[in-house]
């Protein structure tokens, strides 16, 4: 009985393995599409390309080190579109990570809710609340000085019934703002130089 048993845990895990690694490759391309497609998506759209790719640490409030993704991007004339910021913060059910699109004054362009935990119905709103047109719009803001809910004496309309994952998103937000303004820049060009 032993010996079955260790025999079908053996397959089992040879085939798991197996699957594994013929998964693999194709689900990082994909996730590599949906970033190149996010990335474009938040940067307005357009013949883009990504110049370079910088990380930033910054310590928040609490003393916490949080990494930042910077996508410098250009068009094809090698014109500084501005960049797509990946930021992650925690939300009401757990990690919020959002891509901010931003033009190189640090205007928002656009952005992407990458992933969540947050409520169905409820905290799950921020990918369409803060877009354009929507009642918590911050496209083409700058968040220079924070962006912050009405509650907390700012201009953004919360998601109804969902303050925790509003205040989580525009933290995030503003906290890609920080990392795009805290990346070094080419002084001759404005740019961030191209990475071969």
């Amino acid at each position: 009985m032993v010996m079955v048993l260790t025999g079908v845990a053996v397959i089992t895990g040879c085939i798991l393995a197996f699957v594994n690694h013929i998964t693999e490759k194709p689900i990082a391309e994909q996730k590599q599409k949906t970033l190149e497609d996010g990335i474009k998506a938040v940067m307005g759209g357009g013949d883009l390309n990504v110049a370079k790719t910088d990380t930033v640490r910054q310590n928040d409030a609490n003393g916490k080190e949080l990494t930042y993704i910077i996508y410098q991007t250009q068009d094809a004339a090698k014109k500084d579109l501005g960049a797509a910021v990946e930021s992650t913060t925690g939300g009401f059910g757990g990690d919020l990570k959002v891509l901010v699109g931003f033009d190189p004054e640090g205007n928002i362009l656009g952005y992407a809710l990458l992933e969540h935990a947050e409520t169905p119905g409820l905290g799950a709103k921020a990918d369409n609340w803060f877009q354009k047109g929507q009642k918590g719009d911050i496209i083409g803001k700058n968040p220079r000085e924070e962006l912050q809910v009405s509650k907390d004496g700012g201009k953004v309309d919360a998601i109804t019934a969902s303050t925790i994952t509003s205040r989580a998103f525009l933290l995030a937000v503003n906290n890609a703002y920080k990392a795009y303004k805290a990346t070094p820049i080419d002084g001759e060009s404005g740019a961030t130089k191209l990475n071969k």
